[in-house]
């Protein structure tokens, strides 16, 4: 989601030229007010339509103003403003800069950014667009198209700033005019070899395919390729004819006349899968929508991934039904067409071609003549899962179309090879393997469908026959409504909106809605990769997934602006946004009213595995300083109404009575008179237009300042806040208030404050023991402790043979018990006896029978005096359990005595 961090910059704000290119001076139609057609003038309505005035050519823009074209190159507007601010708002490499060079590039007498462009067009300029290798742009009004050459940027930074008259060519002189149907849509076609070619979409759904080569006037005189739409429609054989009516033929009205009226028409990206850069969609005002492939040009140009993947597609699919017994007969002469289409393009050898000096030659390929060149119209399409039809017409209507091609099966495509290759035109973002068509209706109403059956090429038959009776049987094709979502109030909706697309530059899964006067900013990558890893995965549980996904609302909707214009205001409509991200500018989007530029800041989205070259820097280099901190969040600057500022419309009224019939009333004095009521009620109309419009702009002025001290109060608090966090982190004052402590100073200080308070209580700990200790000395024991001592003494006798000894009454004397220890002592004094014993009768005596050699003899054989070896082992267990007894009986009353002493 992109976070806004500024509106409209001052170089885009009054009095720079940034703004003066959008801001257009009154038309004459509007600065004059003559006598006859005051009241006619006040009922003319402009039709709705879509409004793209802006155009741009990397930091390059050309907008339209009336029936001029202004371009200016926003990053030296920028940098020529910053030269011109004080030195105080410079930054320190811009102020040496300025002090190497005397004489800055931005001053008045030399180059300039901006620059006005001289169009030969007879009305205002509705639509710009700006062919894909950005050397021409297409010009549009209601009814005619001109095709203008772009000079280069060298050639239009010029010290002179005067008008430059643009080369431009008229495209249809007889076919686009103000007596035909108005243009619905102008697109460079996205396979057009050096992107000269485009494809015009009338309202009366005619498609017109120009392949213009500039120097050539007969290329813009008649299209290559003209189809009709309606007649397409009701075809039944390739055969017929399904050219456009001849010019200035009279047309009767047809129910297809409304049910086919052209309200948006686009193609995929050029680097999209399967068929959909040759694939044009056709949104219709009535809600239908249709398609149209292959449309394509005589000669086209290819990327070098589209063949390829055509051709394992369609002979996959062909493989696949040979195989099937229920493969249906509309389905086999669809396979078989498609072949034939494969195979004529097979068999050509491409024309390699080059664009200039250093650049890669591309292939040229020319239009297949098999099955024809004219493809089968398919749609209506149905939607599954719309939702219900709505009382208010705008949710049936639609007025835009934009939509996202299947991403290229890399896998697919390189099975087989031994080495992975790095394709051209594979977007490494990836993305879902269907179709994305996005609709716009005039409520601000978007419908997010999925194609995914996938659009496929697709021809009528060449003659009469079985083939034509299997056509009513096909089952239309239809998109699944995947979500709805809604970009306006209810307040905010009228009948003239004309909501448009706009694609982002970050994320091709990401874009941009511009109403009347509010943008939306709307995202499909939170579902997209998810919806692809349920699609492509065989994981168990795939449709509770899935219908989680479904359900949720997972598409990211934010507004990023909401401009003051009123639902009945048509002079302050938004033109279509456009996008820029650049170093020099940042993450911008741009859009205009009749009166001037709106444009929003965003953050720059982050780069995942961006790792910067790690550079030491020199002794002498000074960083830049660091930005002000936001506290608040930005806000659009308040710019005065426009209604201010224009001039009153009675000076022309006056004008033209001194040339009217009427002027004499003006010298003469005032009488009651026809003519004399008509002048008063046209001044009247005219000044309670003007008192109003400036009372509402007035009225808006004074809520303005009123608002401005809430958000001053709001700002001071924020303030007021933040600077409290900074004490609180970079410490408090000194007691003399001369200056502030740091935060290791500080807390160097409460370290201390803490020792000391530690050796306080520890030294009144000691004092409190030797109070305790003075208290209890000098008093006698009490019952319960001489008990206790005795018990001590008794057993300190006992096992230690300390103490006095303790008698026992025995037969009604006392005497004293032999205890543990004694006993101890006895065995003992035994043990050492009973050995010394045995060890001189053992050196004594002579054993009788000699030993076995080993050395093993017992105590008894050495002596000559047989003892059974088990009578021995029997008395020495004797002895070792006894003395085991004895040593356990010690111990034990040696440790009851040691815990009674610690007790």
């Amino acid at each position: 989601m992109p976070k806004a961090i500024g509106y409209t910059p001052a170089w885009l704000s009054k009095p720079n030229p940034g703004y003066k290119i959008f801001n257009g001076a009154p038309s004459a139609a509007n600065a004059s007010y003559s006598s006859t057609s005051a009241n006619t003038s006040r009922k003319r309505v402009s039709k709705p339509g879509p409004r793209r005035t802006i155009a741009r050519r990397g930091t390059e823009i050309f907008t339209a103003v009336g029936k001029e074209i202004r371009w200016a190159d926003l990053v030296y507007l920028k940098e020529a403003w910053e030269s011109k601010q004080p030195k105080e708002r410079r930054s320190r490499r811009q102020l040496e800069e300025d002090e190497e060079d005397e004489e800055s590039q931005y001053d008045g007498d030399h180059a300039q950014g901006y620059r006005t462009l001289k169009t030969p067009v007879a009305d205002d300029i509705r639509q710009i667009i700006i062919s894909p290798h950005s050397n021409y742009l297409a010009i549009l009004t209601t009814h005619t198209v001109h095709i203008g050459v772009l000079p280069e940027s060298s050639h239009l930074t010029a010290p002179d700033t005067a008008p430059m008259k643009l080369k431009t060519y008229t495209l249809g002189p007889t076919t686009h005019v103000t007596s035909q149907s108005g243009i619905a849509s102008a697109l460079w076609h996205p396979l057009g070899v050096q992107g000269q070619c485009l494809v015009t979409v009338t309202e009366d759904a005619i498609v017109r395919v120009w392949e213009l080569t500039i120097g050539n006037h007969s290329s813009f005189d008649k299209p290559t390729l003209s189809i009709d739409l309606k007649k397409l429609a009701d075809g039944t054989s390739l055969d017929q004819d399904f050219g456009a009516s001849v010019s200035g033929q009279s047309k009767g009205f047809t129910p297809d006349s409304i049910e086919m009226e052209v309200a948006s028409a686009c193609f995929a990206g050029r680097n999209s899968g399967g068929w959909s850069p040759m694939t044009l969609w056709v949104a219709m005002k009535e809600g239908d929508v249709y398609a149209l492939c292959p449309l394509l040009p005589e000669r086209w140009s290819p990327p070098a991934t589209l063949i390829p993947s055509l051709s394992i597609s369609v002979i996959a699919k062909a493989a696949t039904m040979e195989g099937q017994l229920n493969v249906s007969q509309q389905q086999s002469r669809l396979a078989q067409q498609q072949i034939a289409w494969m195979g004529d393009l097979d068999n050509q050898e491409p024309i390699y071609q080059e664009y200039g000096s250093g650049e890669p030659h591309v292939e040229v390929y020319i239009r297949p003549a098999k099955p024809g060149k004219v493809p089968k119209l398919q749609g209506p399409f149905e939607f599954e899962l719309a939702p219900e039809e709505s009382e208010d017409g705008l949710d049936d209507m639609l007025t835009d179309i934009f939509v996202i091609g299947p991403k290229i099966d890399s896998e697919e495509l390189m099975s087989g090879e031994e080495d992975d290759l790095e394709l051209p035109g594979i977007d490494e973002e990836g993305g879902l393997s269907v179709g994305v068509v996005c609709l716009l209706r005039p409520s601000g109403r978007l419908c997010i469908c999925l194609d995914l059956d996938g659009v496929e090429a697709q021809w009528l038959p060449k003659s009469k026959s079985k083939a034509l009776r299997i056509l009513d049987e096909a089952d239309p094709p239809e998109l699944l409504t995947f979500q709805v979502l809604d970009t306006l109030k209810s307040e905010e909706m009228w009948d003239g909106n004309w909501p448009m697309f706009s694609q982002d530059v970050n994320s091709g899964y990401s874009l941009f809605v511009t109403n009347t006067s509010t943008v939306t900013f709307i995202s499909l990558s939170p579902w997209v990769f998810r919806l692809e890893t349920e699609l492509s995965g065989e994981a168990a549980g795939g449709e509770f997934r899935l219908d989680v996904l479904v359900k949720g609302q997972s598409t990211l909707r934010e507004r990023v602006y909401t401009g003051k214009a009123k639902p009945n205001d048509h002079t302050l409509s938004l033109a279509a946004s456009t996008v820029i991200c650049d170093p020099d500018l940042g993450y911008f989007l741009l859009t205009a009213t009749q009166y001037g530029p709106q444009s929003i800041s965003f953050e720059l989205p982050e780069v995942e595995d961006y790792n910067p070259i790690q550079r030491s820097c020199s002794n002498t280099y000074e960083s830049e300083p660091d930005k002000p901190l936001i506290l608040c969040e930005p806000r659009p600057v308040y710019q005065a109404p426009h209604e201010l500022e224009q001039p009153s419309k009675l000076p022309d009224l006056l004008k033209n009575l001194r040339h009217s019939p009427h002027k004499r009333i003006l010298k003469e004095n005032v009488r009651l008179s026809k003519a004399t009521f008509q002048i008063m009620n046209e001044a009247h109309i005219i000044l309670g237009d003007e008192t109003h419009h400036i009372g509402v702009a007035a009225a808006e002025l004074f809520r303005r300042c009123e608002l401005l001290q809430i958000d001053l109060q709001s700002q001071i608090k924020k303030a007021h806040d933040v600077a409290q966090r900074v004490e609180a982190i970079a410490g408090e004052e000194d007691e003399e208030g001369t200056g502030t402590i740091s935060t290791d100073e500080a807390i160097d200080t409460r370290i201390m404050r803490a020792k000391g308070r530690q050796k306080e209580l520890t030294e009144r700990v000691e004092r409190l023991k030797k109070k305790v200790l003075k208290g209890t000395a000098g008093k006698e024991l009490t019952p319960r402790e001489r008990e206790w001592v005795d018990e001590i003494r008794k057993y300190e006798w006992k096992v230690l043979g300390e103490g006095e000894p303790v008698s026992v009454s025995v037969g009604g004397r006392r005497e004293v018990a032999r205890e543990p220890f004694e006993r101890f002592k006895e065995v003992q004094e035994l043990e050492k006896v009973i050995l010394e014993d045995v060890k001189a009768l053992a050196g004594a005596l002579v054993p009788s029978t000699p030993g076995n050699g080993n050395g093993n003899e017992g105590p008894g054989e050495k002596m000559g005096v047989k003892v059974p070896s088990e009578v021995r082992r029997r008395k020495e267990r004797e002895i070792m359990k006894a003395l085991e007894r004895e040593t356990a009986l010690v111990e034990g009353a040696k440790l009851r005595l040691e815990r009674l002493s610690l007790v």
